[in-house]
């Protein structure tokens, strides 16, 4: 086999391992959302809808907050340490989850949980684009989404097992985490890391040199500092960089919309149209998912064409998604029926599946390979803080009876905005 085949068989291998450990952060997320009355109705010191949006803020809220912090430790002690670590804290989080009798200890095990789940994604999305180069990151980077996806559509179903006398609840966080625990050994012997280059570089993998690379002689005129410095120092340079700034922006206005479909839709299907919890659990996290999957498949092979003529290919298909979005929330919110909220969902999901699977990928044009999972972490502070106070807001507003159609709008106009801010981004070219 040759040294290019054999690069490029490691690099979809990662893919391919990473895809269980993303199919579970995401799982128990959904989970939750699906078994809202199972475990409101066991848990009754939840009390209140602004109480169990509270909830799922404070997970956001710590999770956002150390996502900065696993993104410098994935730089600078390997990736595959952090995502075998985060992986077997996960799962041990997960099973006590199920063990959870009071509103405190559920708190307590979300808060531990983001910080489970904090150190994953930027370690696991940088490592996918250390080993791919180019010609591949957005394809990439949009399988392993899938997996995200896959874990909504299996979490949608937790309604059933909630429902179910002979399971519950409290079982389906009981197999999750054992199934995590039995993952991480397999995965911490399999899973390679490449060596990175000391030069500012994108030499990931076979095939570098395509419009959106930085090759070693652009990294030295562009001026870019040496590739290890101080955390105050790498901080600083994504801090001040004008691409990034707006990246985080378009980053974190559509994930607003996001967090209240995955963490909300389920109970507002169930109330606004009458149907049981495992109905409308799947209702609201499998049909949007399958287009979701659809969307991030179009957009990386989309992305990855349009990149080879345009710096500007990824970036350009990222805001198609977003555009999309913004009628979706607006369709949702005034759907009279549930086929017509499941497919103003549908549309949701694909537009999401286009911006999903790209923005690793452009910030892979914006900063140095040693920066990457660091500059995920910080998007991540950005937008899933944001998306804890939407969640902790929606129950409010909720709480306060205020028309459904007007708070999808609200969100909608907040997607919008992204769409204009994602056209003003400007990648760096060679």
């Amino acid at each position: 086999m040759s040294d290019r085949a054999r690069l490029i068989r490691t690099a979809w291998l990662a893919v391919a391992l990473l895809w269980p450990v993303a199919l579970l952060n995401y799982l128990d997320r959904q989970m939750l959302a699906s078994m809202k009355f199972s475990v409101m109705g066991d848990i009754a010191s939840i009390e209140t809808d602004a109480n169990w949006g509270f909830m799922l803020g404070q997970f956001k809220w710590v999770y956002a907050f150390l996502s900065p912090l696993g993104g410098l430790v994935a730089d600078r002690f390997g990736r595959k340490r952090t995502i075998v670590a985060s992986l077997a804290a996960w799962s041990a989080v997960t099973y006590l989850t199920g063990n959870a009798t009071t509103y405190p200890e559920l708190l307590w095990t979300r808060t531990l949980m983001g910080f489970s789940e904090a150190f994953y994604i930027p370690a696991a999305l940088a490592l996918i684009t250390d080993l791919h180069a180019p010609q591949t990151r957005s394809r990439a980077v949009g399988t392993h989404q899938m997996a995200i996806y896959v874990g909504v559509m299996l979490g949608g179903f937790g309604g059933y097992v909630a429902d179910s006398p002979d399971l519950g609840w409290r079982f389906a966080f009981h197999v999750a985490g054992a199934v995590g625990v039995l993952y991480a050994l397999p995965l911490a012997f399999m899973l390679r890391e490449p060596a990175r280059a000391l030069s500012g570089a994108d030499t990931a993998a076979p095939g570098a040199g395509t419009r959106d690379t930085t090759s070693p002689a652009t990294a030295v005129a562009s001026g870019d500092p040496p590739a290890r410095q101080g955390a105050l120092a790498d901080l600083r340079e994504l801090l001040t960089s004008p691409p990034f700034l707006l990246l985080v922006a378009c980053f974190t206005l559509p994930a607003l919309a996001g967090w209240i479909v995955r963490d909300w839709m389920p109970a507002i299907l169930k109330e606004q149209f009458g149907i049981g919890q495992g109905a409308a659990g799947v209702s609201a996290s499998l049909w949007w998912n399958i287009a979701a999957i659809v969307g991030v498949m179009l957009g990386g092979w989309l992305a990855d064409r349009w990149s080879r003529v345009s710096d500007r290919g990824r970036v350009l298909t990222g805001a198609l998604g977003i555009a999309l979005i913004v009628p979706a929330m607006f369709g949702v919110g005034n759907a009279g029926s549930l086929l017509v909220a499941v497919l103003f969902l549908m549309l949701f999901g694909l537009g999401w599946g286009l911006f999903d699977c790209n923005n690793m990928p452009i910030l892979c044009q914006i900063a140095r390979p040693q920066l990457r999972a660091t500059g995920y972490g910080l998007m991540n502070f950005v937008s899933i803080g944001c998306g804890g106070l939407a969640d902790w807001g929606f129950g409010v507003m909720r709480d306060a009876k205020l028309p459904l159609n007007g708070i999808f709008a609200i969100f909608a106009s907040l997607a919008l905005v992204a769409v204009g801010l994602m056209l003003c981004i400007r990648p760096r070219t060679r």
